[in-house]
């Protein structure tokens, strides 16, 4: 039986799921392309990075080229935390297919 407090409540609202997996796909994305991408607004955006890298699960760095940008990253915990999340819904759907 699958113990479903197991899922991470932290990555599994919708919007940091969604923010997870852009950035395990491609490593770094700017809050601009993760906006457009997510079709977030600016403030429900930055409420969930906010909780993402309050959990240590990314981080951020600024540069400015012209402008400035803002550039967010999986860190080390959060690539742990969601493969681990990842293998637990596997579990999920394999047990629901037996």
């Amino acid at each position: 039986m699958i113990d479903f407090d197991k899922l991470d409540k932290i990555i599994h609202e919708k919007g940091r799921l969604s923010i997870m997996t852009l950035l395990s796909s491609r490593g770094t994305w700017n809050f601009q392309d993760i906006k457009e991408e997510l079709k977030m607004s600016d403030g429900n955006l930055i409420t969930h990075l906010r909780s993402l890298q309050k959990a240590g699960y990314l981080n951020k760095e600024k540069e400015l080229k012209g402008r400035k940008v803002t550039n967010y990253f999986l860190t080390a915990k959060g690539k742990k935390s969601f493969n681990r999340y990842l293998n637990l819904l596997e579990e999920i759907v394999k047990q629901g297919g037996s």
